[in-house]
This record gives C-alpha cells, structure tokens and sequence, in this order.
C-alpha cells in the first residue's frame, strides 16, 4: 500500500541553547522584547515534515510517497531519498526558490522556538495529489497554506483516507477552515498544544472532533498519547527514552508509525503504543532523520 505523505521537505538548522528561555525573557517587557540567546551548538539536518515522515515509514519498511515542493538547492535531499527507498516522483523542484529552511532553536528544558521561511513550499500547490498512482493511504500535514486546503480536498473527492495533522500550519487557518478540514479527513493527529488551539478555533471539544471522524490522537510528549476511537478515550503510556538529546522530528516519527500501523489495519491504540516507541527512540538521538528503528 503506497502512502502519500503531502508536506514540506526542509533544512532545518538546529542550535542548542544551554539555559532556559524563561529564564532570559521577561513576561512583563514582552512588549519591547529584544533578546540574544548564545547557542553554542549548530548543525544542519535534513529536515521538514513529509521528509521526516518518509524516513520513519523508511525505518519501518512501509513506502513512502512525498507529495512536495523543493527548491535549486535539494539534490543531495533528493538523492538521499531515493538511496533510503523513498519514491521521489511527486517532488517538485522550482528554481526560481530556496527550499524551505527552518532555524530550530532548543533550550535545556527541550522548549523550541523555530523561524521558518517558506521558501519552495509555498508553490507546493501546484502539484496536485496524484490520484492515479496506487495511493491508498495519506496525511496531510504542515505545508503551504494553499496545498494544505486543496490537497485535503483532493484526497477527499478521490476516496483516499487521509490523518490531518495540522501541526505548526495550524494558526495559518480560522475555525471555518479548520473544521471543513475536520470534515474531510478519516483522523486528526495533534500534540497537546495544538489540539487546544483547534478547539478554541473550531469550537469543538475533543469528544465533539472525536465524533467527526474515525480517530483523534492527541500526544502529549513524556506522558504518551490519548486516543479517541469508536467514542472512548484510552490513554496509551508513554515510552522511557534512554536519553533525550533532541526533540526535532519526534512528532513526524510518532506519525510514520501511525500510518504504518492504518496501513497494516491496526486501531490507533496499537499505532499508538508504535509512536510512542519510535518517539522514545528518536528523541534519543540529533536531528529528524539520524535514529535507527526496526518493528
């Protein structure tokens, strides 16, 4: 079973600030704020969510069918890829655009402030789903604003069950937006944060989200996952991790396992108990895309 995974493919510049973030920002100045934070640490990963996806269903031995954009500047991305099995013929590349780059900056207590610059992706619209090409699995994460809604959509008038996880894309949309977006999917994949956010922006409470589609999976980080399936809430218990180093991509690793376990006909608790082992397994190691993994 081929899985489309529609989002960005990134670099992300990863730093590591030894403090803590508020410890150096001051609530009540929040409106002069003008901060400096020394990161002693810098690299460059490969990154972005359909990316990160690709290489977790990689780790999995599932297929992995990145639908996104990239700039000039991605052979090498492109290249590693294909030599890690992933198909790559639905990557578009624009020159006239970097790709997309996010600067991911982690404090001591793994708080992450991330600037993002669009770059490629914002054209990632311009490449429909390919709805003839074997797919029959997808998620719709965190993307230009435009191929997030037509993507969703597509997927929906071809009959293909999709996960929407809005992830960091989620302010890009209002309450309207984001319920059709609920409307159309088969399940909706949060963190904690965000699915606060999409019940104050929808109005709906995560029963009432529950009720709308087939499953609601909210992570919660070191304190596992809850999973709303068939209207029952089960909480899924976390995974001790040996070591935490670094948060980035632990969220696109969770998900890999989910559509690999929707993709073998598992219930989301059992994709669940999945995510959190690979989370636990990449928090431990640097990057989105450097941890080892086997069923």
């Amino acid at each position: 079973m081929s899985i489309l995974i529609c989002g960005s493919l990134a670099f992300d510049t990863i730093m590591t600030f030894e403090g803590c973030f508020a410890e150096q920002i001051l609530p009540s100045q929040l409106h002069i704020l003008n901060v400096s934070f020394l990161v002693p640490g810098l690299r460059r990963e490969f990154g972005g969510c359909a990316g990160n996806i690709a290489y977790g269903l990689r780790q999995l031995g599932s297929p992995a069918v990145p639908l996104a954009m990239v700039g000039n500047d991605a052979t090498d991305y492109l290249e590693r890829m294909r030599g890690l099995g992933v198909d790559t013929r639905f990557v578009g590349t624009t020159a006239n655009n970097y790709t997309a780059q996010a600067m991911i900056m982690t404090d001591r207590d793994n708080n992450q402030i991330t600037a993002f610059h669009p770059g490629a992706m914002s054209q990632a619209h311009e490449t429909p789903v390919p709805t003839h090409a074997g797919i029959r699995l997808a998620i719709v994460s965190p993307d230009g604003r435009d191929a997030m809604l037509q993507h969703a959509q597509q997927l929906h008038d071809a009959g293909i069950p999709f996960v929407f996880d809005p992830g960091q894309g989620l302010p890009m949309f209002n309450g309207d937006e984001l319920r059709r977006f609920v409307e159309l999917a088969t399940w909706v994949t949060v963190n904690d944060y965000e699915g606060k956010m999409l019940s104050d922006r929808t109005g709906l409470d995560f029963d009432a989200i529950a009720q709308q589609v087939q499953g609601l999976v909210i992570t919660l980080g070191e304190h596992g996952c809850e999973v709303w399936e068939q209207g029952r809430k089960t909480l899924v218990a976390p995974v001790q991790a040996t070591e935490v180093l670094d948060p980035t991509g632990c969220g696109d690793a969770f998900r890999a396992a989910l559509l690999h376990g929707l993709s073998q006909g598992w219930s989301l608790a059992r994709c669940a108990e999945l995510g959190n082992r690979i989370g636990a397994t990449k928090i431990a190691s640097r990057g989105g895309q450097n941890y080892r993994f086997s069923v």
